[in-house]
């Protein structure tokens, strides 16, 4: 267990880092977890934590409330479970396992390139990730790496289309190779940004021109796809199905989420994993049991249509649980999701933040509340970080997202 609990680091299962209401660990998941051992680390969470447990917009795992006492303890439960978890780079890939819309088998080449770069013991920044995407149901493009692999079928047939920092419409595309050739492309891609300092990431290497490990050539941007959401029910090979359910906003208590392992093994499902945009999935499952699963984790609070408003809303833990928090962000969340219409469309409507910050959501928003020495500063198709154009008391707030004569978000603006 590491002594340092820094912030601005990314806090990992062996060092934590200091938060508002103690320590946070992170996990980032390489496989389904069986459900036993699920329970398993909620257990732990409950135990050596206050409970809360997170899904982050990225799919990885926060556990809150660990202190320098408790913390190596909880890293101790954990590598008794056998949780196949990533030690070194962060890989994001595919979450549906068995998924038969998948072009490559991104879960493979993700679980070694994790295991190689660990082995290896490269000089990375802390903040450096990595995408496999193998062209499955579930859209990962809006996710930043610093490297990309994102599968997509040719002539030739399926190949991998390597880009550098960004996410699927922002990565400057660097070349397109064949699956076999995976593995060894995005190892000497991290390894020619270790080369560059213990800070570089993928822009770095643009920068410097020193790409390496795609074969040159022709580089096109992958053509979008209307992929699905990961709420919902999502077809398996074998005719097994897996569901997705949400976190309201992105957060739920150890005990909700045991029960909800209990009651997807009582329907048959065997794993949990969780996913980006603060989901997760249990399967395999018939398309009964998983309707059966869907009742009761509604019943536990937990999102189960993608069209709840609660999908629309990011907030950040705010106040207490961050230290820099000025406002009780979640709570708000929780406040207008239930209580204020939100304007049509889709994706996000609002960002609650505790801060200026923005962690939870760094890119602009229809509206931002953020959390200032002034009260909620409101900013109107901009980030956390923009100068708000109003401030409303927190106790205020949802009175003024819904005045009786335009009963929307869109009030604020007016």
């Amino acid at each position: 267990m590491s002594g340092a609990y820094a912030r601005g680091a990314c806090p990992g299962l062996t060092a934590p880092m200091v938060t508002g209401d103690g320590l946070l660990a992170r996990l980032v998941p390489a496989a389904p977890i069986r459900l036993d051992a699920f329970i398993g680390l909620c257990a732990a969470a409950r135990a050596h934590g206050n409970g809360t447990m997170e899904i982050s917009a990225r799919g990885s795992l926060q556990i809150r409330g660990l202190n320098p006492v408790s913390a190596p303890l909880f890293a101790e439960a954990v590598a008794a479970l056998a949780i196949d978890i990533c030690e070194s780079v962060p890989v994001i890939a595919d979450p549906l396992p068995g998924d038969p819309a998948a072009l490559i088998d991104a879960n493979a080449i993700a679980t070694a390139l994790s295991h190689a770069a660990a082995e290896r013991m490269l000089p990375l920044a802390p903040k450096i990730s990595v995408v496999v995407d193998g062209g499955g149901r579930l859209d990962l493009d809006t996710l930043f790496a610093d490297i990309r692999l994102r599968a997509a079928a040719t002539s030739e047939g399926p190949r991998f289309h390597v880009a550098l920092a960004g996410d699927g419409a922002s990565a400057t595309p660097v070349g397109i190779i064949a699956p076999g050739e995976a593995l060894d492309a995005a190892l000497a891609l991290l390894t020619a940004i270790a080369e560059l300092g213990p800070e570089a990431r993928g822009a770095d290497l643009l920068r410097v021109h020193k790409v390496t490990g795609a074969r040159s050539g022709a580089a096109p941007r992958p053509v979008p796809q209307n992929r699905a959401q990961a709420i919902g029910l999502h077809p398996l090979k074998g005719g097994a199905f897996a569901f997705g359910l949400g976190l309201a906003f992105g957060h739920a208590h150890a005990e909700a989420l045991m029960r909800l392992a209990a009651i997807a093994s009582r329907n048959d499902a065997r794993w949990a994993r969780p996913a980006p945009d603060r989901a997760l999935l249990l399967g395999p499952l018939s398309e009964a049991n998983a309707t059966a699963t869907s009742r009761e984790a509604q019943e536990l609070g937990f999102i189960v249509e993608a069209r709840d408003p609660r999908r629309r809303i990011v907030a950040c833990p705010g106040a207490p649980a961050c230290a820099q928090g000025l406002i009780a962000a979640r709570a708000l969340a929780a406040e207008i999701a239930r209580d204020v219409p939100l304007p049509g469309g889709q994706g996000v409507a609002l960002h609650v933040s505790g801060c200026a910050k923005g962690c939870a959501h760094p890119a602009p928003a229809p509206l931002t509340i953020v959390g200032t020495e002034g009260g909620c500063g409101v900013i109107a198709n901009g980030t956390a970080r923009a100068a708000p154009v109003r401030y409303i008391e927190p106790r205020e707030l949802i009175a003024a997202l819904r005045p009786a004569s335009r009963n929307t978000l869109e009030a604020v603006n007016a």
